[in-house]
């Protein structure tokens, strides 16, 4: 069994106990689905954050369903999804082999579908947004962060697991897929009809504009946390840079997130030193990730944020917030505060868990609550994707007054 790291941070595999030993039926004497389950506990018992996992006896979970013979693979990855309902985690999950692969897909490459990040909340267990991606056929749609989806082609949400949400949504281009959507603070759903399409992951936009007069601007867009997303944010100023930008507007709006590690890069490249993340993991052992090295650039940065900053989006703004290295303008973040692992199963099937929980450099715990910016510029109403970064954009031009209003102190 290999670990795949995926937004990971310190992880403590625990030492096998003679106790252990006694309890485990030989594995010589385990059927290959038994294996599989074996595989899955074991994962657990070292990995997951609570310790307590969920006040419950780890130990006797194992026993009940390993008495149970398992007829075939479905069956074992049935027992394995009631193990981890006990949990009561919505983000620890198991991934059949295809799931798997398009989680993998998901970080890098291109996906077909509607273009959806989403999650279950963690108090109601709705299926909800956290953003759409951008130039999705979802975004186009309307579809918003927090908005809650209710149905896939009139099959009831309530009733599948987020990895089943999230494989109904995906198909051929061109296919379609009704959707009914309950907006955040409405009471009527609405059916939606969205045409699957091909999905390009590309993360960051980027240009130098006039928007301060004299004073060359530099925007830069991320959209998502990719396996490139590091590499193409320092091309990006790399690149305004030489074109003579002398500040800076960083969107992290509607970004759900992706690879921690490109969260603590790119945080990397905007800070000289600093505490990016601290991390928490089941024994309370506070790990942390540094700025090592030099900025790529020390311009004045303001960082747009909204409900659908999520994840890796949270922890940068709040590494470039708290280190007092950026403004943040917009609206509330989404929170969620928990880091998982991928973790290989033998039979390429695989397991997402929570491993630790991050706090930001000031020790802020923003799980379930999000960041709240210096400013907070309300959106009035749902932007085109033609509007964002426009005089039609408010929490944009926000981000301008403030810049202008820092040039202007600096030249008195």
């Amino acid at each position: 069994m290999y670990k795949r790291v995926f937004q990971i941070a310190s992880l403590i595999i625990l030492p096998i106990t003679l106790v252990w030993i006694t309890w485990v039926t030989p594995v010589s004497a385990l059927t290959e689905d038994q294996k599989i389950f074996s595989e899955s506990w074991r994962i657990i018992n070292r990995a997951y954050i609570d310790e307590s996992f969920n006040h419950q006896n780890w130990w006797s979970i194992r026993e009940k369903w390993m008495r149970q013979p398992f007829k075939n693979r479905e069956e074992t990855y049935q027992a394995i999804e009631k193990m981890l309902a006990t949990l009561d985690d919505p983000f620890t999950r198991l991934l059949r082999p295809d799931q798997y692969r398009s989680l993998q897909v998901n970080t890098s490459g291109e996906l077909m579908g509607v273009g959806l990040q989403i999650a279950l909340d963690s108090e109601t267990g709705g299926l909800t947004v956290i953003a759409p991606l951008e130039g999705s056929p979802a975004e186009q749609a309307g579809i918003q962060p927090r908005d809650r989806i209710l149905k896939i082609d009139g099959l009831p949400t309530a009733n599948l697991t987020l990895d089943e949400s999230a494989a109904r949504m995906r198909g051929p281009i061109g296919s379609r897929v009704t959707l009914t959507v309950l907006r955040d603070g409405n009471t009527v759903a609405e059916d939606l009809v969205l045409i699957r399409d091909r999905i390009a992951l590309n993360p960051v936009t980027a240009e130098l504009r006039s928007d301060l007069g004299e004073t060359p601007l530099g925007y830069i867009r991320l959209s998502q946390f990719s396996a490139n997303a590091t590499e193409e944010v320092a091309h990006a100023i790399q690149a305004l840079e030489k074109k003579g930008a002398k500040a800076y507007i960083l969107d992290l709006r509607n970004n759900p997130g992706g690879l921690l590690q490109s969260g603590i890069e790119i945080a990397r490249l905007w800070l000289d030193e600093g505490t990016i993340v601290y991390t928490v993991n089941r024994q309370g052992v506070l790990g942390s990730f540094e700025a090592v090295g030099s900025a790529l650039t020390h311009a004045p940065l303001v960082v747009l944020v909204n409900p659908g900053t999520a994840s890796a989006s949270e922890i940068l703004a709040g590494a470039l917030h708290d280190n007092h290295r950026a403004v943040l303008v917009g609206e509330k973040t989404f929170g969620k505060g928990l880091i998982q692992s991928l973790f290989d199963l033998s039979d390429g099937s695989g397991l997402a868990v929570t491993v630790a929980k991050y706090e930001t450099p000031n020790h802020t715990d923003i799980n379930k609550l999000g960041i709240m910016p210096d400013r907070v510029i309300p959106a009035e109403s749902l932007l085109l994707r033609s509007q964002v970064a426009t005089a039609s954009d408010q929490q944009y031009q926000a981000a301008l007054e403030l810049l202008s209003s820092q040039f202007m102190i600096a030249k008195n």
